[in-house]
């Protein structure tokens, strides 16, 4: 590892800066030629800087599949600053960590201990691997429709009926910042001598920080994937995989990652990362007590607002702890979906949640949020609120005339609790293997006929891509219903083939 005083240092954003500004003839590509052949109306929305910054692996910027210069030094700078023993940077977002997470340490038939509620990405892992999912089902807090953390003890109880699983993954936090055991869970697995891995997303910034829940290699992961992106400061799809201790073979997961990378890597999200370790290094205390200030005066400030509540999960089964810059405020009470809430406060009032749900609104606050930002939020909900009372109002002077259409707060649509969190109810294995079910033969069939079937469909909303349904998972009526209902609710919904979801793919018969 590097002196603490390198922290300041930048090697790969320096490299990128002095070879973008060394005059020569580029007969390599991109074809732009260092943007000299960008369309105007590229360069009239992005400036040129950044298209002479958009280089390949030249000899002085290094190999990200054999790093031996500056990306090297980058990643052991970084590795140093999040507390791992080594560092791989990661240009296909998270998604590609996680699925070389599986695959450094799972093959064919192997079996891995996950949660139910895992993101889409760990489940393309298990088709690529061709391993085995053990779900253990996370706790659920009724009151907000969430599901929290798989718990230390269905941790243990899936390794005592499958001791022979090659690894346990969790997700820390979830989308809401709900943080499980990690230590405890860690603990368990390590007695079985097999590495815990962890979906760390949304955790990237808990490193800087006592305030913060602990970071997962402080807890005892083996390996965590963070995305840089989504709470520090480095551009979209730019993350970090992090490893510590001796339970991850290196040689596999560089094979893996060469696999799910990009051979033609963007320098431009390398160098953010780069920069953006160096801010969290020398500033990310300062920054992140910045960032939890604000977030506890938006916390404190909507919790007051009449019809209105905010998470506070602590307590809870599958929570040990909670990260205060993630936020979400229940809408119900006043009568309206998260969807609908989330629409008219992006296209009426100028603020965007990150996470619509049907009874709540998830929103990330980060070291990028403004005081402004802030009150704007609160400002929103006041006028939201303050809407519902008008609407209140109007009800009681025509009761008995309203008609259904009628007001967007009376009669937006109420959804059932989702039964995501429920699925399946066991720690058996699937009747066929995500891979198994995703290569299997098909057949398109309408919706109700599905049911029972087994799926050939990865199907999920997005966000927060967890699965509803996933290849060689028994489709029930209850998935089908609620994701018809958030379809008609305003919400997304990936992964299948009929957008209308009228009709489903199941493995033939």
């Amino acid at each position: 590892m590097s002196p603490a005083n390198s922290q300041t240092k930048t090697p790969l954003l320096d490299a990128l800066r002095d070879r973008k500004n060394h005059p020569h003839a580029p007969f390599y590509a991109p074809g732009h030629k260092g943007g000299q052949g960008i369309s105007g109306p590229l360069v009239d929305l992005f400036g040129v800087t950044v298209f002479r910054s958009d280089l390949p692996e030249l000899p002085e910027l290094d190999n990200l599949f054999n790093p031996e210069g500056a990306i090297a030094e980058a990643q052991d700078l970084a590795a140093e600053a999040f507390g791992a023993e080594s560092t791989r940077f990661l240009v296909n977002g998270s998604t590609c960590g996680i699925i070389a997470a599986i695959l450094a340490t799972c093959g064919p038939g192997d079996k891995i201990i996950l949660p139910r509620n895992i993101h889409s990405s760990a489940i393309s892992g298990l088709i690529l691997s061709g391993a085995i999912p053990i779900f253990v089902n996370p706790e659920y807090n009724p009151d907000w429709d969430i599901a929290n953390s798989i718990t230390p003890e269905a941790t243990a109880s899936a390794l005592e009926q499958h001791p022979d699983a090659k690894a346990v993954m969790m997700v820390y936090p979830t989308y809401h910042g709900v943080c499980g055991d990690l230590r405890a869970i860690a603990q368990i697995t390590h007695q079985y001598n097999i590495p815990l891995l962890v979906d760390e997303a949304h955790g990237a910034h808990f490193n800087f920080h006592p305030n913060l829940p602990e970071p997962a290699l402080s807890a005892g992961a083996d390996l965590t994937v963070q995305s840089t992106h989504k709470t520090l400061g480095a551009m979209t799809q730019a993350s970090m995989l992090h490893v510590k201790g001796d339970r991850i073979d290196i040689q596999k997961l560089n094979r893996a990652l060469q696999l799910v990378q990009s051979t033609s890597p963007s320098y431009i999200l390398l160098a953010s990362l780069d920069a953006a370790r160096q801010q969290m290094a020398l500033h990310g205390k300062e920054l992140m007590a910045q960032t939890l200030q604000r977030a506890e005066k938006a916390r404190s400030r909507i919790s007051l607002i009449p019809g209105l509540s905010v998470l506070e999960p602590l307590n809870t089964p599958g929570c040990a702890a909670l990260d205060r810059t993630r936020l979400t405020v229940k809408v119900s009470d006043l009568g309206i979906t998260g969807f609908a809430a989330d629409e008219m406060l992006h296209s009426e009032l100028a603020v965007t949640a990150e996470l619509p749900m049907p009874h709540h609104l998830t929103f990330i606050i980060s070291l990028g949020n403004t005081e402004s930002d802030i009150d704007n939020l609160v400002k929103a909900f006041t006028i939201l609120e303050g809407r519902r009372k008008k609407e209140e109002g109007r009800e009681k002077k025509e009761e008995g005339r309203r008609k259904k259409e009628e007001g967007r707060f009376a009669h937006s649509p109420t959804l059932p609790l989702s039964p995501s969190p429920t699925l399946p109810l066991s720690h058996s294995p699937p009747l066929l293997s995500p891979r198994e079910a995703f290569f299997f033969p098909a057949e398109t069939v309408a919706a109700d006929k599905a049911v029972d079937r087994l799926c050939a469909e990865l199907i999920c909303p997005y966000p927060p891509g967890i699965p509803v349904l996933m290849p060689g998972e028994i489709i029930t009526p209850e998935a089908v219903d609620y994701l018809q209902q958030i379809l008609a609710a305003g919400g997304k919904i990936t992964g299948c083939s009929d957008p209308g979801l009228q009709t489903l793919k199941v493995v033939r018969q």
